[in-house]
């Protein structure tokens, strides 16, 4: 994945709540969309901040798309592996 833009949320290894922060952060700043987007191992974090988001601070946004995919990524001996991506769109009712 690239840089991520304005309205998106790349999931790495920060603690769950920043994620979440930076959700509610997007929508209160008048954004009718937040893209959450991770790979790998950061997929089931991506899920959490998504349900978090939804259940207990913006209960006016709902689960609008998931995306699935795979990236081709180089590993640290050079050799190409597939990673599982996905990205979740939540959107203001």
């Amino acid at each position: 994945m690239a840089e991520a833009a304005e309205n998106e949320i790349l999931v790495g290894k920060k603690p769950l709540m920043s994620y979440v922060l930076a959700a509610i952060t997007q929508f209160s700043s008048g954004k009718d969309e937040v893209r959450i987007k991770a790979r790998g191992k950061a997929i089931s974090r991506a899920v959490d901040i998504s349900q978090i988001v939804i259940n207990k601070f913006v209960n006016d946004a709902e689960v609008s798309e998931v995306k699935l995919g795979t990236d081709e990524v180089e590993g640290k001996d050079g050799n190409k592996m597939n990673v599982s991506t996905i990205e979740i769109v939540l959107k203001k009712k």
